[in-house]
């Protein structure tokens, strides 16, 4: 199921975002108490997003248990003053609950929200070349790889990361 994310879903995405091995691959360091209240601050309120910038944030429960969370984000509109066309996907779940389709579920449900519901004409993730797991996700998505860029992001001890971008467009979406 995806609903919202709620206050009391702190201590979940607790344990799973303070680990090292979960957030090795995304834009933050494994969450100590200060960063995890101001990642709830920002998921609990990221609920109708409807501009460039802005962002969804859903929480993923099975049998009553968050197993994870995905997030929306709008970063482009075709023009001044238009809708958002272009969003971003991106996922973080906890690794006691891998290997059981609840990513790939989940992310196909919000791709379909955001073709469905939003006018958007892409989706598209970015991430570590490094993380199998996400472009394994991306490619069952049915995103295609567009693009490496090496050593375009800052990493955690002072160097660089390369980024893979996946990107899925409206048409594609309608054909799967």
């Amino acid at each position: 199921m995806l609903r919202a994310v709620l206050d009391s879903d702190r201590e979940a995405i607790g344990r799973y975002c303070a680990l090292p091995e979960v957030t090795r691959y995304l834009p933050f360091p494994a969450l100590d108490e200060e960063g995890l209240t101001q990642r709830m601050r920002r998921l609990v309120a990221a609920t109708a997003p409807s501009a460039p910038e802005e962002f969804l944030a859903l929480a993923v429960e099975h049998d009553g248990v968050l197993v994870g969370d995905l997030m929306l984000r709008f970063t482009a509109a075709h023009g001044p003053g238009e809708p958002p066309a272009i969003a971003e996907l991106g996922w973080v779940f906890a690794p006691e609950h891998s290997g059981r389709g609840f990513a790939t579920e989940a992310a196909r449900a919000l791709i379909d929200l955001g073709f469905g519901h939003y006018p958007l004409h892409r989706v598209m993730a970015q991430l570590d070349p490094r993380n199998e797991a996400s472009a394994a996700l991306c490619r069952r998505l049915g995103m295609r790889h567009e693009a490496h860029t090496r050593e375009d992001y800052p990493d955690r001890d002072g160097g660089w990361s390369d980024t893979s971008v996946f990107g899925l467009l409206r048409r594609e979406w309608e054909a799967l």
